[in-house]
């Protein structure tokens, strides 16, 4: 990769407060949310018009339905074949109900046609959620080399990089996500949470700052970090993570209700259908 320098006077715009440990704050779109579409029984000019039962489809799976999507795919493909935006939506639906061995499959014979973007990306996706974020930086790595400037991509790529232990690659996707959205809570922690694997803690700490993250949200970086430096799932080939002057003080808590990772991608499917 080209090297980026990060110019940080552009990526720290205020922000609301959020949480990192609400699966809520970082389901996809957590903004407001769409009304919930009648998952039960859908009217009648949705199912007969083809674009219009797609979208019902969509808004399903924006409403957490992924289960009641899963059934809806089915009729749908019977109806009007199998398009290759109903593949996607249908591999994301089983990744989201647990079913990672299906999505793999429907992904893999999505990596030629249009959505091959998110096809990687759900790879990667499912290899992070296993713990094999080696694996999952290459998948995410060829979902950023197909879209660019797909900011969740990048984000996603960091953040694995954090995970794997490669602390010096993850920089380069967080720094171009943050300068194409400079108020994205997301990028913004896991730039926080490199600085701090980097054993750079006054950096970590001013991003948080002047991005007005709550008290509660910093305090969770921390603690990834300490969970990040410490664990044992690190790639065999990364370099060892420098230790953190904020080590000892974090000890002292201990890192309860913190998520395996920052993105709700990485945590096990719920299953339960809608989530909160």
């Amino acid at each position: 990769m080209r090297p980026v320098t990060y110019r940080i006077g552009i990526v720290f715009m205020a922000f609301g407060g959020m949480s990192l440990g609400g699966c809520a704050a970082f389901h996809n779109g957590y903004p407001n949310r769409a009304t919930a579409p009648n998952l039960a029984e859908p009217s009648k000019p949705a199912t007969d018009n083809k674009g219009m039962y797609l979208d019902l489809i969509r808004q399903m799976q924006q409403q957490g339905a992924y289960y009641a999507s899963l059934a809806h795919i089915d009729a749908f493909r019977l109806r009007y074949g199998n398009p290759p935006e109903l593949q996607r939506l249908q591999a994301e639906a089983l990744r989201e109900t647990g079913q990672n061995d299906a999505a793999s499959k429907v992904y893999q014979g999505m990596l030629h046609n249009e959505e091959a973007g998110p096809a990687w990306h759900g790879l990667g996706l499912i290899a992070a959620s296993d713990k094999r974020y080696s694996e999952a930086e290459k998948d995410l790595l060829q979902a950023t080399h197909i879209e660019p400037v797909n900011v969740t991509y990048l984000n996603d790529l960091g953040y694995a990089g954090l995970a794997a232990g490669d602390v010096a690659s993850a920089h380069e996707p967080l720094a171009e996500a943050a300068e194409l959205e400079p108020t994205n809570a997301k990028v913004i922690s896991n730039l926080a949470l490199w600085a701090s694997l980097r054993g750079d803690d006054s950096q970590a700490e001013a991003i948080m700052q002047r991005a007005n993250l709550p008290a509660a949200t910093r305090e969770v970086v921390r603690k990834m970090a300490l969970q990040l430096r410490t664990q044992a799932r690190f790639d065999a080939e990364a370099d060892p993570i420098p230790p953190s002057a904020n080590d000892k003080a974090a000890l002292a808590t201990p890192a309860q209700g913190i998520p395996s990772s920052l993105l709700d991608h990485f945590s096990s499917a719920s299953s339960s259908e809608a989530h909160p």
